[in-house]
């Protein structure tokens, strides 16, 4: 148990550069506390004896403003970053290394009994706000972005924003800026500076299309004004097209 304690703490300092010392981690760190009361209540459950489990699950919450159903399985270096407002639900299963920050949901979409919340694998890093929901699976090393709402599962290595979340699509030159990010130091709330909406990605680039062709059309009637053919007068007097003004409203 002390063991798995230490290990605990020192993923704080990897992965938290405000950690000063072992004393503040274990004694300011409601993350640390949540963790250390969901290990006696996760073995009291393990063990029947239920109400006593959940009653210290209770007590945890009180105090940390981090609510962990007993019932979840949690792996090793797990770490909850400020931690208040999370919620993990009874059936949910968490690798090792992972890394939650406050006001995340791991909770489940229907009512019946069996696995009804989220597997999360090793190194799965969730952004603030993020709800993940229902029995899927964020797979292995995966990220999703700050107050993204996920009901689908994510592929290794992928990063998924918004609501409903969507994976970027990643290119070459942008994962070697995420690699040299890394060893720069921690990626904190799990978004990165290229890492758009996809959404907003597709209506830009409609944008750019629909500035471009606004500009073919705009040379093409100079082309025939000046070989003497004279346009309607309804073609000259249409609005023109502002993408700046468009752009920003999506932004």
């Amino acid at each position: 148990m002390f063991r798995q304690l230490g290990e605990d703490i020192r993923a704080v300092f990897d992965r938290d550069p405000a950690a000063r010392s072992f004393w503040e981690v274990l004694t300011c760190y409601p993350g640390i506390h949540a963790l250390i009361m969901h290990r006696l209540a996760h073995w009291l459950w393990g063990h029947r004896l239920r109400w006593l489990a959940r009653f210290t699950a209770h007590v945890a919450r009180f105090f940390t403003g981090i609510e962990i159903h007993p019932g979840a399985t949690i792996g090793r270096r797990f770490f909850i970053d400020h931690g208040m407002g999370v919620v993990i639900g009874e059936t949910a299963l968490i690798g090792d290394d992972v890394t939650l920050y406050h006001g995340v949901t791991l909770g489940g979409t229907s009512w019946n009994k069996g696995k009804r919340h989220p597997t999360l694998e090793n190194g799965v890093v969730i952004g603030a706000g993020a709800k993940v929901l229902g029995p899927i699976t964020i797979s292995a090393g995966a990220k999703v972005g700050s107050n993204a709402v996920v009901t689908k599962p994510i592929p290794a290595g992928a990063t998924a924003v918004g609501n409903p979340a969507r994976v970027l699509d990643h290119s070459e030159q942008s994962k070697q800026r995420e690699a040299q990010a890394e060893k720069m130091g921690f990626s904190a709330y799990a978004v990165g500076r290229d890492q758009d909406d996809p959404l907003a990605k597709a209506i830009h680039g409609l944008l750019d299309h629909a500035a471009e062709t606004d500009r073919r059309l705009a040379s093409l009637i100079r082309e025939l004004d000046a070989q003497g053919v004279k346009c309607d007068n309804e073609v000259l007097a249409a609005d023109r097209f502002d993408p700046k003004y468009l752009s920003k409203i999506v932004d």
